[in-house]
């Protein structure tokens, strides 16, 4: 469906963009064919394409974490008091309130005028500009690259949508109006694209101007790491109509996109071909040090070369993008007074800094971790930061070595069993201060350890195990261990149970692990696993028969992370771990803290489980959980779409 976002799409080059440096300049109109005799002025073209993610309700502060891939076995949305429900209310709720509104700007509309905006420069770079000039072939394949990465977001969350893939030219008023289409048609186009686009494009060191080694722009490895990350859906299952019917059916059932299993294989093969290509070429981009990845990307680090990042999606400090603000660690209310690099608003508001810690960790995940995988720690934190302003309203004043009870305090707050809060993007790692909600770091979307696991997955044929003939030269169990070295951990026998959990380990919270559980078939059975797991964990029974009831942690100083007062941070914690006790130096006296970890006092005294299945669940009860894998498209696009657009899975 184009409707009338589509003339967005067309005139939309007349805006200017506000991300990176090179999107300031504005934007001649598309209407003008002289737009693509010249180089400069096609690539104010493509800048006006990632203007759409920088809109309100696009990936700057919807589709970059939270709302998106929630919820699944090791991930939930935290939004509005931590209820875990918060995603299946909002995939319910057809597109209402936080997602879309009555003017139709929300992810579907922005999604659609990308793809739109996309269509108008393929075409007229096609038409008019001299393509065996080298910069020219560069913002065609990078515009390709765009539009597919459009296209597969929209699959991730609607299933089937419309395929078009040429510019609308005003001359049939019906082009307005596109029909849901098959997916695989869209798959294919996309096979093609990419393709194409890889051959257009250089590695990144190679492309013109401001785009040469900076994460924010495409690549030849961005093209065909997306080719693989495609060519894994397209192999894999989904929740998919039996029959593909106009109008929608509830005929609907988890299956194979291609039924076909030497075609299956034939994709498998692909995406071998495609990793390898970037695995012999960009082997050097396997950082050493996990933590370190995340520290520089929070530190807006965008030299290709330094960064494990094939593709970042990039935002500019000054303009737009909540990533880190909707989905970093958690600060509370009052913290950004006194945390470094975050600035609070002394008019009163107490909204500028906070981040809202939107994705939460399933504390049966923390559990799941190797005690020696170096993952853990950097991607969950069993804390928030808290300030006490010196009321002494701060739970344990007495246990902050040489502090008194009055003085300001910045610490980090350990919660309870369900306040496991992601750490991968962590205020207290940017290099400048942020204010309001628009910190701008860059959303992350492709990182090398992804295409080393993905390699490892196709050159096994995933869970058939109809493996490709080729594998370029390359050991995918040397491929596997390169991950798993980099976390601590010994090699490990390539299983697709093993990718299965590798993945999880490696990924967490970079908004990949639903979709990886669709297309292999195992979301309905991860989420109904990790709800039985938690009950156990609750109780204590089962394989967490071993767990400690309470935590027991003491902090340190380490000022470093304040702007003004003391810090303190948490130096020892036990009970986290299977068969923790009580430390046997236990003493209040000497700055221990003991806290009951599973269960919640209020202040009539009345204990509440924290994660009793009534408060704390992963999926809408009552429902089939896989005819939710997907949004239901939006009812006010629906009913601006002419017929042409229907919902399925029994919205």
């Amino acid at each position: 469906m184009k409707a009338k976002y589509i003339f967005c799409g067309v005139l939309a080059l007349l805006l200017a963009s506000c991300e990176k440096d090179f999107f300031s300049t504005n934007s001649p109109s598309a209407m003008d064919v002289s737009v693509f005799k010249s180089a400069e002025m096609t690539e104010q073209a493509v800048t006006a394409i990632y203007n759409t993610f920088g809109e309100d309700k696009s990936f700057r502060n919807r589709l970059c974490g939270g709302y998106v891939a929630m919820n699944t076995d090791i991930e939930y949305c935290n939004k509005s008091g931590g209820q875990a429900r918060e995603a299946a209310t909002y995939a319910l709720s057809k597109g209402t309130g936080d997602l879309s509104t009555s003017n139709g700007k929300d992810p579907w509309a922005y999604l659609n005028s990308a793809i739109e905006r996309c269509n108008v420069v393929i075409d007229g770079i096609c038409a008019y500009s001299d393509t065996t000039d080298a910069t020219f072939r560069y913002l065609l394949g990078e515009t390709l690259t765009l539009r597919a990465f459009c296209y597969l977001e929209m699959v991730k969350l609607w299933g089937d949508v419309p395929a078009c893939f040429s510019s609308f030219d005003g001359n049939h008023i019906e082009d307005l109006y596109i029909k849901k289409t098959d997916r695989n048609v869209i798959y294919e186009q996309l096979r093609s694209d990419l393709r194409w686009a890889a051959d257009l494009m250089p590695w990144s060191a190679g492309c013109p101007g401001k785009a040469a080694n900076f994460t924010g722009r495409a690549s030849k490895a961005l093209a065909l790491g997306l080719l693989a990350r495609m060519d894994l859906m397209y192999a894999g299952l989904a929740m998919r109509p039996d029959v593909f019917t106009e109008g929608g059916t509830s005929a609907c059932s988890v299956q194979y996109n291609v039924k076909d299993a030497a075609m299956r294989q034939e994709l498998y093969q692909e995406v071998v071909w495609a990793c390898a290509q970037i695995i012999k070429q960009e082997d050097s981009k396997l950082q050493s040090s996990f933590e370190q990845i995340w520290r520089d990307f929070c530190a807006d680090v965008t030299d290709y070369n330094q960064s494990e990042f094939i593709w970042a999606l990039p935002f500019l400090d000054g303009a737009r993008g909540q990533v880190l603000a909707l989905t970093g660690l958690k600060i509370s209310t009052n913290a950004p007074e006194a945390l470094i690099n975050v600035h609070w608003d002394k008019s009163g508001s107490t909204s500028n800094g906070k981040v809202q810690g939107m994705i939460m960790v399933t504390p049966t995940f923390y559990f799941a971790y190797d005690t020696k995988d170096m993952r853990r720690d950097v991607t969950i934190c069993p804390f928030q930061w808290e300030y006490d302003n010196g009321s002494g309203t701060s739970s344990e004043p007495s246990a902050f070595p040489g502090a008194t009870t009055s003085e300001k305090k910045l610490y980090q707050k350990n919660g309870d069993a369900s306040s496991m809060y992601l750490g991968k993007l962590r205020p207290e790692w940017m290099v400048r201060e942020y204010s309001s909600n628009e910190d701008c770091v860059d959303m992350p979307v492709l990182r090398y350890a992804d295409i080393l696991l993905m390699f490892a997955e196709a050159a096994i044929g995933s869970k058939e195990g109809n493996a490709p003939t080729d594998l370029y030269g390359l050991d995918p169990q040397e491929q596997f261990d390169k991950v798993r070295t980099r976390a601590g951990l010994d090699s490990k026998t390539l299983t697709f149970d093993a990718i299965v959990d590798e993945r999880a380990f490696e990924f967490c919270g970079e908004n990949i692990r639903k979709y990886d559980l669709m297309r292999w078939g195992l979301l309905k059975e991860r989420l109904e696993n990790t709800m039985a797991d938690l009950a156990a964990l609750q109780d204590g029974t089962g394989k967490y028969a071993g767990r400690c009831d309470s935590i027991y942690f003491k902090f340190r100083q380490d000022d470093q992370y304040s702007k003004k007062g003391h810090a303190y941070v948490i130096d020892t914690i036990v009970g986290l771990r299977l068969g923790d006790v009580r430390p046997a130096d236990f003493d209040k006296t000497n700055g221990w803290i003991v806290k009951a970890f599973y269960t919640k006092t209020d202040d009539k005294g009345v204990e509440t489980k924290q994660l009793d299945p009534k408060d704390y669940y992963l999926y809408q009860e009552g429902t089939d959980i896989d005819m939710h894998q997907y949004w239901p498209i939006f009812e006010v696009n629906i009913n601006a779409s002419n017929g042409t657009l229907w919902n399925d899975y029994l919205y």
